[in-house]
């Protein structure tokens, strides 16, 4: 196991970006696998491929990017590691980035689901102010954590640790019909 958490660490130097990226899609196909077996407990003989690798995708090509960039941005505004400086960055997270990436996750899972425009509003107005309202109760006391304690390019992989759970929750919630 500290053989692979080095083989991470090396090509997480080399390749910060792309690493990140590929860690969380990774974890959320794992987030999904999760909410497929043990929530929805659908077992292997109706366990949907298509749906963990739409995860993945998402996970990929919107929350990978969306997530890292997000964090690379708020350490140029708000330089530092103090409390306070984490404390800004936490509300600043939970304040402005928090509510417009659960909204374009649901939407953008929506559309790949294939929903209809007007299915696709009707599901985020169904669903969006239970997941925000999760979201305060788990991300406020991680990012925190998060923005204080872990360098940057360590921060996008310890959140989506954290996130395998978020994201079983996620799933759930955006293929749940």
């Amino acid at each position: 196991m500290a053989g692979m958490w080095r083989f991470y660490q090396r090509l997480l130097s080399k390749h910060p970006w792309k690493v990140q990226i590929l860690t969380a899609g990774t974890l959320m196909g794992v987030g999904d696998i999760i909410s497929q077996e043990l929530i929805e407990k659908k077992g292997l003989k109706n366990y949907n491929t298509i749906r963990t690798l739409k995860m993945m995708g998402i996970g990929f090509c919107f929350v990978g990017p969306s997530v890292g960039g997000w964090f690379k941005l708020l350490d140029r505004c708000i330089p530092g590691k103090t409390k306070t400086v984490a404390l800004k960055k936490v509300i600043l997270d939970q304040g402005l980035f928090a509510p417009g990436f659960l909204g374009c996750f649901l939407c953008i899972a929506s559309v790949l689901n294939g929903l209809s425009t007007e299915e696709t509003w009707d599901k985020i107005k169904k669903d969006y102010c239970d997941a925000l309202i999760v979201n305060y109760y788990i991300w406020p006391a991680v990012q925190i954590a998060n923005f204080y304690f872990i360098p940057l390019n360590h921060r996008l992989a310890v959140v989506q640790c954290v996130a395998v759970v978020w994201n079983a929750y996620l799933s759930w919630k955006a293929n749940k019909v």
